[in-house]
Parts: C-alpha cells; sequence; structure tokens
C-alpha cells in the first residue's frame, strides 16, 4: 500500500515535467525542419534534440536557430 502511494507520488511529479519536454521536443522539431537554415547540419540539431532529453531542444532554440 506504501509503495503504490509513493509511486503515485511519483508519476504525478514526471507527468507534467515528461509532457512539457514532449512538447518541447515536438516544437523544437518543427523548427528545425520548417528552418532554411541552422548553425550545423540540420541532421545534427535533430539528433540533439531527439537523444539529450530537455537539453536538447534548449540548446537548437538558444545555439541552433539563425537570426533573420
Amino acid at each position: 500500500m506504501n509503495e503504490t502511494l509513493e509511486l503515485n507520488k511519483l508519476i504525478g511529479i514526471l507527468a507534467p515535467v515528461l509532457i512539457i519536454q514532449f512538447i518541447l521536443m515536438i516544437i523544437a522539431l518543427v523548427q528545425c525542419i520548417k528552418a532554411e537554415e541552422t548553425r550545423g547540419p540540420k541532421v545534427m540539431w535533430v539528433l540533439i534534440i531527439l537523444f539529450v532529453n530537455l537539453l536538447g531542444p534548449v540548446a537548437f532554440f538558444l545555439f541552433g536557430r539563425r537570426k533573420v
């Protein structure tokens, strides 16, 4: 009983973080694919966005996009 309660608390804490991470990843992927130019190859940025969890999309928004 006590383990289920702790598991429910953990899921309650992690679920919003995972949802935010997923939304941020989708937005970053769409922006990367739509961008005409990026700082570095697009394939590299797609891999970073996909595999470097929360920091990958943030890194793309900070360093990968070119200013128009």
